[in-house]
């Protein structure tokens, strides 16, 4: 594992970044929950040189950072400045949730940065008859029901702790000021004009989702496809919203023999 931070936006944001690995370049937005380096990156890092930058503000150093940026069109101008820095003209790129959201407006905007793309229930649309559920409105312990298919499995406690875990409460500030410094690019709901823009997208785009997403309903699945050309969907069995998270060995299996195809 190395680290790096590069500093973009006139120097005024401040961007670390976790890599490990060898192989063609893979970069890893994470989602509204802050980064942790999981077994599901471990396990696309025996086949790819992994970059898993933080998002803006996210890193416990550079709280402050997220404030030089007033909107998502901002903080998809510093990712392709980071890009720039991590000497990446083109690399396939790889998001979960709002960092999948991130994933697509980057592959959007800079068609040529993504060679191809993957996400994994990613944010970005929005129907009235099937609602994102606002996660940043939860109690902790509805917010793990609505997250993961088992809320007392392994992935939970890894995200958020045990209840007898002593680190939990300093888990749970991170998390909760991961979520609002996030929430400052998707409040109040995460369509910021996706849909007007999610037509650039050439790169070959895989989209998974866990079968059993209580967070984001799994339609919006076939909406991805259907606005991504040359899309294609797989459906995670025994997952929720972080089918990775639940499932990384199998997950990662499907995002690595895609993005080798």
């Amino acid at each position: 594992m190395s680290e790096r931070t590069i500093a973009v936006w006139q120097g005024k944001v401040r961007i670390r970044v976790l890599s490990k690995g060898s192989g063609p370049a893979l970069v890893f937005f994470h989602g509204p929950w802050g980064l942790t380096w999981d077994p599901f990156l471990d396990e696309l890092a025996r086949t790819f040189t992994v970059y898993a930058p933080e998002h803006p503000g996210t890193t416990p150093d550079t709280p402050d950072d997220v404030y030089h940026l007033d909107g998502l069109w901002d903080l998809v101008l510093c990712y392709d400045e980071l890009l720039k820095g991590l000497g990446l003209e083109s690399a396939a790129l790889l998001g979960h949730s709002f960092g999948g959201m991130v994933a697509s407006e980057v592959a959007a905007a800079y068609p040529d940065r993504a060679r191809r793309l993957a996400l994994i229930a990613p944010l970005g649309f929005w129907r009235d008859s099937e609602r994102v559920v606002n996660w940043m409105m939860l109690e902790p312990a509805r917010m793990r029901a609505q997250i993961f298919r088992d809320p007392e499995g392994e992935a939970a406690r890894r995200m958020f702790g045990g209840t007898d875990d002593s680190e939990a409460p300093a888990a749970r500030v991170r998390l909760m000021w991961a979520m609002g410094t996030t929430g400052k690019f998707i409040w109040p709901i995460p369509d910021k004009g996706l849909k007007k823009r999610v037509h650039r997208i050439t790169a070959p785009t895989l989209i998974v989702w866990g079968k059993e997403d209580r967070l984001v309903p799994p339609v919006y699945a076939d909406e991805f496809a259907q606005r991504i050309p040359s899309a294609r969907v797989q459906i995670v069995d025994g997952a929720g919203h972080a089918p990775h998270l639940e499932q990384p060995a199998a997950v990662a299996r499907m995002v690595a023999d895609f993005l080798k195809s």
